[in-house]
């Protein structure tokens, strides 16, 4: 059974997403990434009618006057940017997931679906939930929840929760290769529509949050922002904020912004439940980067090296220390996804000139599994050392969390880009088994990682020099 859902995958996919991927195939690993984006979905303004019905966005952007307060006290002299929030916890579920949701449930809807299915742990599967109650069909998600020991992280059964509260079926799993599996099974057997957070149709709902940044924040002062932090993790976010400035004319700085759990592994029974993050971390946003299609369909959507101008990552420590400022400083009780963002926000905003704006993208609703005192008393449960101190020094994933003990002590590290590009040299020469490609191949390269044909090349003789592909 296992071998025979595995090896219709590309059949039942196309049935269930309802796109002819092989349409837009130009050569190996060269695809019309352009093309995909511009026929298969929906343009900005008829995506913004779509998310009106279901009171989609339109979320309010608020400057955090205390916080920016507090950086400028700890900055040099004439720095310290302004900071805002775009508060997505104003969308129905809680999250800008919303956004991702709503233009997939509407195209399952009008093209005769009777259910939709998608497989995640996080706050998408709340929004699929929520935007599939609004359209009348029915709702499956798919979650990795457990360990082998049945132990559940507390943010995971919060969501499920939260989808269940919905109306959703909730199909709840230990950690491993069942998650994809069992995703196939149900789309084959039920013939509902595959939700993926990987389409076009996921992707081009974000559009319309870089699309409001730019706006509001033009509307406001007469310029655009000059940086937009984006959390990081699948590529999802930034791809659709970035092509949303972009649409709206907008040459804002893209910053990417993960949750440091480097030395973890995201499949490992034993790490599973060490991480006290479950989206928003180097397990998704570098690897994800690195290799785009590694995702349930033939071609990912989200394509983050094509947007990013800079990636850092925050330790767990620091976002715990920050989700408790933005409640105590400025009154918005908010999950740790969005404040992740927000912890670098509080770094890089010390770089800035004071009269510098800088955009948090996106803010999660909070409950009782994703508060800092559920996930802090299950990480010691779990063997974690919680204590105060310097996090950048002492965090140590699965091991240590280390919380600040000030506003001075938050730091970012930086994470160049060069090594994400060079890991995606890397991994498409073990995808496709080769180690020469086409000029036309190597032109999408360069265009999948805002590099140029030389560069490729640099990196192509590099990898294979080090004997690493």
């Amino acid at each position: 059974m296992y071998e025979d859902v595995i090896k219709r995958k590309n059949e039942i996919i196309q049935k269930a997403v309802g796109i002819d991927y092989s349409k837009f195939e130009i050569k190996g690993i060269a695809f019309d990434y352009d093309r995909m984006m511009k026929e298969v979905s929906y343009s900005l303004d008829e995506i913004r009618k779509i998310q009106s019905e279901t009171q989609v966005g339109n979320t309010p952007l608020v400057e955090l006057k205390n916080l920016t307060k507090l950086i400028r006290k700890i900055s040099k002299p004439e720095k310290g940017a302004r900071i805002f929030l775009k508060d997505e916890s104003a969308n129905p579920s809680g999250s800008f997931k919303d956004r991702r949701a709503s233009v997939s449930i509407y195209h399952a809807k009008n093209h005769g679906y009777k259910g939709v299915i998608a497989a995640t742990s996080g706050n998408y599967g709340a929004a699929v939930a929520s935007q599939a109650a609004k359209y009348g069909l029915r709702a499956i998600i798919v979650q990795e929840t457990f360990d082998s020991n049945h132990v559940g992280q507390p943010e995971i059964l919060e969501k499920g929760r939260a989808c269940e509260a919905y109306g959703a079926e909730v199909v709840q799993l230990t950690v491993g290769p069942e998650l994809f599996y069992y995703t196939l099974k149900l789309l084959d057997e039920t013939g509902y529509f595959d939700a993926s957070l990987y389409t076009p149709f996921g992707i081009a709902g974000i559009e319309t949050l870089g699309y409001e940044i730019a706006t509001q924040v033009k509307s406001r002062y007469g310029r655009f922002p000059d940086a937009v932090i984006v959390t990081h993790a699948g590529g999802g976010n930034v791809t659709g904020t970035a092509r949303g400035l972009k649409k709206a004319g907008a040459k804002t700085k893209v910053i990417g912004s993960s949750v440091d759990l480097r030395g973890l592994h995201m499949a490992s029974d034993h790490d599973f439940n060490r991480k006290s993050f479950t989206t928003g971390h180097t397990g998704f946003g570098i690897p994800f980067s690195a290799y785009p299609d590694r995702v349930d369909v033939p071609r990912n959507a989200a394509r983050s090296l094509r947007y990013l101008d800079r990636y850092v990552l925050v330790t767990q420590g620091e976002v715990f220390f920050t989700t408790e400022a933005l409640a105590q400083v400025e009154g918005m009780m908010r999950g740790p996804a969005g404040n992740t963002s927000l912890t670098a926000a509080l770094s890089i905003a010390k770089e800035m000139d004071e009269d510098q704006i800088i955009v948090v993208q996106e803010t999660e609703y909070t409950g009782a599994g994703k508060l800092p005192s559920a996930q802090l008393t299950f990480a010691k449960k779990m063997g974690v050392i919680v204590k105060n101190g310097n996090s950048i020094k002492e965090d140590v994933p699965g091991k240590v969390i280390a919380i600040p003990e000030s506003i001075e002590q938050i730091g970012i590290i930086e994470y160049p880009l060069e090594n994400i590009k060079k890991s995606y040299v890397k991994e498409s020469i073990k995808a496709y088994g080769k180690s020469e490609f086409s000029d036309v191949e190597k032109k999408f390269m360069a265009e999948d990682t805002n590099s140029n044909s030389q560069e490729i090349d640099k990196m192509l003789e590099e990898v294979l020099k080090d004997g690493k592909a």
